[in-house]
């Protein structure tokens, strides 16, 4: 008779266990998709895809207060000095949030990205315009 109820707790925690396997793939394989559309549609470029920081650029510049980069160029200077300002305020020890925090430091992180990449792009635009010119290195 034990033996019946042992096996039938055991079917039953098999079941559940299946379908909350079978749900969980199901939300993974819509995240992928979601996640595929998404770079598809910005082209491929990493920086328009929020899941690398976890932000979009637009979150990004209301976090920091400041305004979005224009033509890839971002005024470095009043995001350093807002980031500062508010990771201070925030800071933990001084009965902040560690979550606002961390928030703020992917701000910056994924503003400074948008940047970086605005840069190496136009690097590369100026370098195919000029030609290669590689630095050569004489003994003498």
């Amino acid at each position: 008779m034990a033996h019946r109820f042992i096996t039938q707790a055991v079917i039953v925690g098999a079941r559940v266990f299946g379908r909350a396997f079978a749900e969980a793939y199901r939300q993974a394989s819509a995240s992928s998709k979601y996640a595929q559309s998404s770079i598809g549609q910005s082209g491929g470029s990493t920086s328009k895809n929020f899941a690398s920081t976890g932000l979009t650029l637009d979150e990004a510049c209301k976090i920091l207060n400041v305004k979005p980069p224009q033509g890839g160029q971002a005024n470095m200077e009043e995001v350093a000095e807002r980031f500062k300002r508010l990771f201070d305020v925030n800071d933990p020890t001084k009965g902040g949030s560690f979550y606002l925090q961390s928030k703020i430091l992917r701000a910056r992180e994924r503003i400074e990205l948008e940047a970086r990449e605005a840069q190496e792009a136009a690097e590369s635009e100026a370098e195919a315009k000029e030609g290669w010119k590689p630095k050569v290195w004489k003994d003498r």
